[in-house]
């Protein structure tokens, strides 16, 4: 048992390190500077119920430095104001705003049919998702043309953290998030992509058509990004990139509901299972077993199994090389308020994986109001 946890630990520790080196080697894209002639760009939005936030939205939107883009916001049966306040917003604002009504009709993947549906009508050459509860700032467009002229990626996955960190479980949430983009972005630079955020992703429309959309993963409710960025990375192996730049940060809004919160997290731990390539099947399984590695020290000791200094070497292995890399990546994210909040985390964070790899094997889980498989 001492060999087999010591031997997951300094694995995953070497692995963190990977990823801390390749973090801090992507590179920052050159400035925006003047995009004359640049892509043509479809903002979709697929929204349910955002009446309290999709105003702010619009209203960054409008506010961007770039002037070639249209929104299409996908608006999925709400029951409360959001396609009042969207068409509200359409007299005042600078570029196209459209309002595609999905019909109310029972689907597997709502968020996947919201989005396939705004590409049908799209207009722009490249697409970028974001939700209707994220905030962006000016350049945000800009940077990701920019970013896209410069490097002619087929798919840009862009930084993604929270509005607030108010509280404990604000400042908790902000550093979880923050490992889990610092590591999608890492494995994209290393040319292994797993893990990217719908929230802010842009690829071309051209590319969606051409690696057949959702078709293959369209049966589940979660996976709009993930899973289509694996399929544009098997037709296009050096056409994925990480958008490193301050001003393509899209801040969304922590949980404040642990029943929310627990939704997503199954929402998210269910994908794995849908992945066709083996590294992010193995990440996934890997990650598990050394999250697991620590809690069963802890229980080892307890039991007088193992001795103290076994379990100092597990949760160091894993402590002080997590460390160095979020740090680098809350820094980055504009949350240097949330660094000293590391350690809690770090003690939660393998029961919670624990836990959310063990519920995720259950099959569905409630989602905007709806039950999904």
């Amino acid at each position: 048992m001492t060999i087999i946890l010591l031997t997951i630990s300094v694995l995953y520790a070497l692995l963190t390190l990977l990823l801390w080196q390749s973090w801090l080697r992507i590179p920052a894209p050159k400035p925006a500077g003047s995009l004359a002639g640049g892509p043509s760009i479809t903002v979709v939005i697929p929204v349910r119920n955002e009446a309290a936030n999709i105003g702010a939205l619009l209203s960054d939107l409008a506010r961007q430095t770039y002037a070639s883009f249209e929104v299409i916001v996908a608006d999925d049966s709400s029951t409360d104001d959001t396609r009042l306040l969207v068409r509200e917003a359409m007299f005042a604002f600078p570029q196209p705003l459209h309002l595609l009504s999905l019909a109310d009709e029972p689907t597997t993947s709502p968020k996947k049919r919201a989005i396939s549906q705004s590409i049908g009508q799209a207009r722009g050459d490249l697409i970028i998702t974001t939700d209707g509860d994220c905030r962006v700032g000016p350049d945000w467009l800009a940077t990701f043309a920019a970013a896209y002229q410069q490097t002619g990626a087929k798919l840009l996955s862009g930084p993604v953290t929270f509005t607030a960190d108010q509280t404990l479980t604000d400042r908790l949430q902000t550093v979880e998030f923050a490992s889990l983009i610092g590591s999608g972005a890492a494995t994209i630079a290393l040319g292994r992509p797993t893990m990217c955020n719908g929230a802010n992703l842009c690829y071309e429309k051209r590319v969606f058509t051409e690696v057949g959309g959702f078709a293959g993963v369209d049966h589940l409710a979660s996976g709009d990004d993930e899973l289509l960025m694996h399929k544009i990375a098997r037709r296009y192996p050096d056409g994925v990139r990480f958008l490193k730049a301050k001003a393509a940060i899209v801040q969304t809004q922590p949980h404040r509901s642990w029943r929310a919160f627990y939704q997503q997290r199954r929402r998210w731990a269910s994908k794995w299972r849908a992945y066709e390539s083996y590294g992010p099947t193995v990440l996934a399984v890997f990650i598990f077993l050394s999250n697991l590695a620590p809690v069963l020290a802890l229980l080892g000791w307890l039991s007088g199994f193992l001795n103290v200094s076994v379990l100092l070497g597990v949760v160091l292995l894993k402590a002080l090389p997590e460390f160095l890399f979020l740090r680098e990546v809350l820094v980055f994210l504009q949350k240097k308020s949330s660094v000293r909040s590391i350690p809690i985390t770090q003690v939660l964070y393998p029961f919670y994986v624990v836990f959310f790899g063990l519920a995720a094997q259950g099959k569905g889980y409630r989602w905007k109001g709806r039950r999904l498989e």
